[in-house]
């Protein structure tokens, strides 16, 4: 996968591979033992109804970065 540059990502509309808009990417958690990706924290849509992603204590979504099929001008989340 080519690299792309955390700041690039900063606001980037995430969808789900059926199409669902989810929301807008809030941030990324890490393993700091590790150094590896954890969790996209995504602010949900207003109209995402239910979803098989947990939510964090602040309403936001999280998403296993393992599951970002695609990243251009949306994030892409296998669904």
């Amino acid at each position: 996968m080519a690299e792309i540059l955390a700041e690039n990502l900063s606001g980037k509309a995430v969808m789900g591979s059926d199409g669902a808009e989810l929301g807008m990417l809030y941030n990324i958690t890490m393993d700091l033992e590790s150094g590896a990706l954890s969790n996209l924290v995504v602010e949900p849509d207003e109209h995402i109804g239910d979803t098989e992603f947990e939510y964090n204590d602040n309403g936001r979504l999280l998403i296993p970065v393992s599951r970002v099929s695609a990243v251009k001008d949306h994030m892409i989340i296998d669904r």
